[in-house]
């Protein structure tokens, strides 16, 4: 394996509908534990963040009137369902798991402890990493980068239904370049959307190498724990690979 440990980056709308996005769709969920308890059964130790979309956004709740930090909270109790329906799939694959969440709902999940974290991984365990930094207006791709971070991952694989990191819209436009590697800088600097630039700069401050790929692809996420070229690689200029 390339890594050992990773952090993994899911969007609300992976464990959705498939047209629309929304809700939770019981085989999508299924499909994502299956290849996650993979990775870790060969030793992998991985933690995940999930995003809420698929239940609810506070920018847009907030955009109707609501007031945003009172959306944000909402969509951070979106991520803990989210948290808790992909930690039973993975426990059905037969792989333990711990929910941890920035907010405290210890009926459901344990408060987010970073030595507790890291013992859960030593162990063998999924972390589930659920409520976000646990602030309003941060957003989850913001807590990914932070807990990578502090949990020592190796690598911060955002996970889409594209196949890396495009000029442009590539459903919009067919000629946009699609990047097999980015610096932080051109991230930024050609507003390029991958995450938001807070998480985009944790990332480039601490050396932490993003990976964007497409995890619908069967076997994705194993190719890029083994190290196979797939995918966007966004990471220091120079750094070896």
């Amino acid at each position: 394996m390339s890594y050992h440990r990773i952090l993994l980056k899911l969007s609300g709308e992976a464990l959705g509908d498939s047209s629309t996005g929304h809700g939770i769709d019981p085989e999508h969920v299924q499909l994502l534990a299956a290849q996650i308890a993979r990775v870790m059964n060969l030793g992998v130790e991985v933690a995940l963040v999930c995003g809420g979309g698929n239940i609810l956004r506070g920018a847009e709740f907030s955009r109707l009137g609501g007031h945003r930090a009172t959306a944000d909270y909402m969509g951070m109790l979106g991520t803990v369902i989210n948290a808790l329906a992909l930690s039973d799939a993975i426990e059905q694959q037969g792989v333990e798991t711990r929910v941890m969440s920035a907010l405290e709902i210890r009926q459901v999940a344990e408060p987010f402890v970073r030595r507790r974290a890291e013992a859960h991984l030593t162990r063998g365990r999924a972390v589930l990493l659920a409520a976000g930094t646990g602030n309003p207006f941060f957003t989850t791709d913001t807590a990914a980068a932070l807990r990578a971070n502090e949990l020592g991952c190796e690598v911060l694989l955002k996970a889409t239904k594209v196949d890396g990191v495009y000029s442009a819209d590539p459903k919009t436009n067919p000629d946009a370049e699609r990047f097999t590697e980015l610096t932080y800088r051109q991230v930024i600097e050609r507003d390029l959307r991958v995450m938001d630039g807070t998480a985009i700069t944790l990332a480039s401050e601490n050396n932490l190498p993003v990976i964007v790929f497409d995890l619908f692809q069967e076997g994705n996420l194993e190719r890029v724990v083994r190290g196979d070229q797939i995918g966007t690689l966004i990471r220091s200029q120079g750094e070896s690979a």
